[in-house]
């Protein structure tokens, strides 16, 4: 399970390699209110996501993120600690 780190995170490639604990608290739109399912998912970051691309926090990879959220939500709200 592997993520991309924004600049909140990245120190210079400093986050590469750290470990996350990730949780859905909750959706971001309206198409898809309650996306979370209530898993939580450990998450290694293994790049940077520079902006714009990168609106968020952590960029999941697709597995990481349907294991804590359904994929159709496209983007969600999250808690996320180190390891």
């Amino acid at each position: 399970m592997i993520a991309a780190a924004s600049d909140a995170i990245w120190d210079n490639g400093g986050a590469c390699g750290t470990r996350y604990s990730v949780i859905c608290l909750s959706g971001t739109n309206l198409g898809e209110p309650h996306p979370c399912n209530g898993n939580s998912v450990i998450v290694t970051i293994v790049e940077y996501c520079p902006p714009p691309g990168c609106r968020g926090t952590l960029d999941l990879s697709q597995e990481a993120f349907s294991s804590i959220a359904n994929p159709d939500a496209g983007k969600i709200n999250i808690n996320f600690e180190s390891l």
